[in-house]
């Protein structure tokens, strides 16, 4: 999975918009959304949200962990959890990535939220690397990480997959050695 695919799967999430228009309900594939009242607010998927904001139909909502607070407080459990914290929301990254580029005038403190949001995925990844590096130089067959997000797994899994698969043609050439010498 790449990406874009993993953004596409963010796409689903429901946010809150107050459309500047009134419309009935709209019939997709998905699920019915609507019927839309100016000035109400109605949750609807987040693509449905950018594509309203691109055409100027709506306001956007931040959802509630979109706070400045909350993401300091997250920000400051990850550095002081030597394990991985739940995230606030599975696609935290993504919803916030797309938030900040199409609808950056409904999002207070914009730029401190693009920092903050940094931060923390600056830290899960070093965090990440680090307990990477560690399960690699151990012999341990599995591993178990918890509350890691999809684009955080997606963003290491070529790169695990791969060593993995190195150190396992290492290892069988290594014991098949061992095994030549012995007899």
């Amino acid at each position: 999975m790449d990406p874009a695919e993993v953004e596409f799967l963010a796409e689903k999430e429901l946010i809150t918009v107050v459309p500047k228009f009134s419309f009935d309900r709209i019939y997709l594939i998905g699920g019915d959304i609507g019927p839309f009242s100016a000035g109400l607010p109605i949750d609807v998927p987040l693509w449905l949200a950018v594509n309203l904001k691109q055409r100027q139909k709506c306001r956007i909502r931040p959802p509630e962990w979109m706070d400045r607070e909350k993401l300091q407080g997250k920000k400051q459990e990850e550095m002081d959890s030597k394990f991985f914290i739940e995230m606030p929301n599975q696609h935290y990254m993504e919803i916030t990535q797309l938030l900040l580029k199409y609808a950056p005038d409904d999002i207070p403190h914009a730029d401190e939220m693009r920092t903050l949001i940094k931060d923390l995925w600056d830290l899960r990844m070093a965090k990440l690397r680090s307990s990477i590096d560690t399960f690699v130089r151990s012999d341990a067959t599995h591993a178990k990480l918890n509350h890691l997000t999809l684009m955080e797994l997606n963003t290491v899994r070529l790169f695990l997959t791969n060593s993995l698969d190195q150190l396992y043609v290492l290892r069988s050439n290594l014991s098949g050695k061992v095994q030549a010498t012995q007899e």
